[in-house]
């Protein structure tokens, strides 16, 4: 894929016409370049037909005046559009004004957000300068969505709005929140109060996930918190004023420790037990909600009563991922209850639970959405499926004619190293930038109709800070925004790259956290050799790049033997380090990787 990118680099011409264009992310349907500027000063006139979108724009970009000038006006109105959808708008900057117009308000939100682009970040002095362009936009997919996982670390109301607020810089318009799970309950719910009282709360632990250590006896704990519901109202309508949908995620039947933790009688065998503080209970401990007994059910119908009056969004997330089986199969009620239910094996029994959890999300005027797991032994009626293990699920539930948001996590998981582990904090997997640039919602021979868009998921095992939350997120959040609203037809990695950059200066500018992995070397393949040696290859995510490498425990610099092709690390040699260049300056973090290190890649 890299090499792929690096000759469409030295193909495409528009390229380097691209580079005079503003660098907007996502990339509109069109953009024109006009001829000069237009001078935004105290004198410019802002002329608004509705006093909603006067709010919407004295929040979204306070430094636009109330000037009185006549030729120098910036004119913001709802009115029909021709070809532009409901978050379609046209904006046109010329030297003496701005026309920003859209057919409803939503497209007048995002052309905002282009203007905003357009204009320096963080200034707010006047005057400022802005280019003059024709934009005419409109989004590929209806759902343009980010998970995040509040469950496994537990992030402040601020702080998730201001990941909403970076959403919406970027078009996104679906917040998924992952609000409990094994590791917390995140979430009041009044008629439950030992959810928050017990759920909400783990013994503390630092380092690695998997080397977490369990809870020992009188530990106390100690770290967690979770939303009221006042909390939850109020991001949720900081939401909305951004025209971004909350989808809340209540995980179940598996994923629920920390609701069994503080209602044992919710499982099969009903054993006492804690909040995890990491992954080691699964098959060992029961964390799966017993499918059998009417009692799970009436606690679901209190949950989803309480869930509903505080997400008017239409969709509740029930998970139904990843549920450990086992213990039903080990259950006298299961057995009792699939024998008069003619249910073969435990997989329809899970569907039986979905299936029945669905009629109480209808219940309460809700759709149900559930991870691909739920397939398996049969789908709920009018299941809306969320396609994670690669795209087949989403393909299935597709040709049974239900809608699908793909999410595959080869391309949209955020949680996965980004970067050569030998320079990243420790996590698993990989997604490099260029990966989730790569994606394809729709695959071939489905209706592209029922694929309503796509999200990047970020899970936090390993995420155990708010910094660390943005540095995983961005730049590949930019990349799946791209993928979801841009046209199809006009992705283009090397022009993506610069218009990255650009990006991360204004990231700077707002001090939000960023990885910077794409100028990172890239070990891509370890051999060991018939004579013994090991065999690397090595690589870049970006075009036009050199590498330069030493095995003899020295600082590489352009002066370094330049990788051209597969090369033998020398006998007696321990380490190696590699460095790139771009236009004669080094880029990115030195790659170092000792010979422990290619034991273990060695193929």
């Amino acid at each position: 894929m890299n090499r792929f990118y690096k000759v469409l680099a030295l193909a495409l011409v528009t390229t380097v016409a691209s580079a005079q264009l503003p660098a907007l992310i996502p990339a509109p349907q069109t953009l024109e370049a006009g001829t000069g500027t237009f001078t935004l000063t105290t004198q410019t006139r802002l002329v608004i037909n509705s006093p909603e979108l006067r709010r919407m724009i004295a929040e979204q970009l306070p430094q636009l005046p109330a000037g009185t000038s006549a030729t120098s006006t910036i004119t913001v109105s709802l009115a029909p559009a021709a070809d532009l959808g409901s978050e379609g708008y046209d904006l046109r900057v010329t030297s003496k004004g701005i026309t920003l117009t859209a057919p409803k308000a939503a497209g007048i939100f995002y052309g905002i957000q282009t203007l905003r682009q357009l204009l320096p970040e963080g200034k707010t002095a006047l005057p400022q300068t802005i280019p003059a362009v024709h934009v005419r936009d409109q989004p590929r997919f209806g759902w343009r969505g980010l998970m995040l996982d509040v469950s496994r670390h537990f992030y402040d109301k601020a702080f998730v709005k201001r990941y909403i607020d970076q959403m919406a810089r970027y078009k996104f318009n679906v917040f998924h929140w992952h609000l409990t799970d094994d590791q917390g309950w995140r979430v009041q719910i009044n008629r439950l109060p030992k959810l928050t009282q017990v759920g909400a709360w783990r013994v503390p632990r630092t380092g690695r996930w998997w080397d977490l250590e369990n809870t020992q006896p009188g530990e106390v704990p100690s770290y967690g918190g979770f939303y009221t519901q006042g909390d939850i109202r109020e991001v949720v309508a900081y939401a909305q004023q951004r025209h971004i949908t909350v989808v809340p995620e209540i995980d179940m039947p598996g994923h629920i420790m920390s609701a069994i933790a503080a209602y044992p009688q919710l499982t099969c065998g009903q054993l006492p037990t804690e909040v995890p503080p990491n992954g080691k209970l699964y098959k060992v401990r029961d964390n799966t909600l017993n499918p059998c007994r009417d009692s799970t059910y009436l606690f679901i119908d209190q949950v989803f009563t309480e869930i509903a009056e505080l997400f008017p969004g239409p969709y509740i997330h029930v998970g139904g991922d990843e549920a450990y089986k086992g213990f039903w199969e080990k259950c006298d009620e299961c057995r009792t209850l699939m024998k008069k239910q003619g249910i073969k094996n435990v997989e329809e029994l899970q569907s039986y639970f979905i299936k029945r959890v669905e009629k109480i999300v209808q219940s309460k005027g809700k759709k149900l959405i559930g991870w691909d797991e739920i397939l398996e032994g049969g789908l709920a009626p009018d299941a809306t499926v969320m396609s994670w293990h690669g795209l087949k699920g989403g393909i299935e539930a597709a040709r049974q004619g239900h809608p699908v948001i793909m999410t595959p996590h080869q391309f949209c998981y955020l949680d996965l190293y980004q970067g050569d582990p030998s320079a990243e904090p420790s996590t698993y997997g990989m997604c490099r930038l260029s990966k989730s640039y790569a994606f394809e919602p729709v695959p071939d021979s489905i209706k592209a109709e029922l694929i309503l868009g796509g999200q990047g998921n970020l899970w936090t095992e390993s995420v155990p800070n708010e910094r660390h939350v943005e540095y995983m997120t961005w730049p590949r959040a930019f990349a799946i925004a791209e993928v979801l609203w841009s046209p199809k037809n006009q992705r283009n990695w090397p022009d993506f790259v610069h218009r990255v950059e650009s990006h991360f200066k204004r990231l700077d500018v707002q001090d939000v956290n960023y990885s910077r992995s794409m100028y990172n070397p890239i070990v891509t393949s370890v051999k060991k050799h018939p004579t013994g040696l090991m065999e690397l290859v090595l690589d870049h995510e970006l075009p036009d790049v050199e590498l330069y490498y030493s095995t003899d425990n020295t600082i590489p610099d352009r002066h370094f033997p330049k990788y051209t092709q597969p090369f033998l690390m020398p006998k007696g040699a321990d380490r190696v380090k590699v460095v790139a260049y771009a236009k004669g300056k080094p880029i990115g973090r030195m790659l170092e990787l000792t010979t422990a290190d290619m034991e273990k890649r060695a193929q």
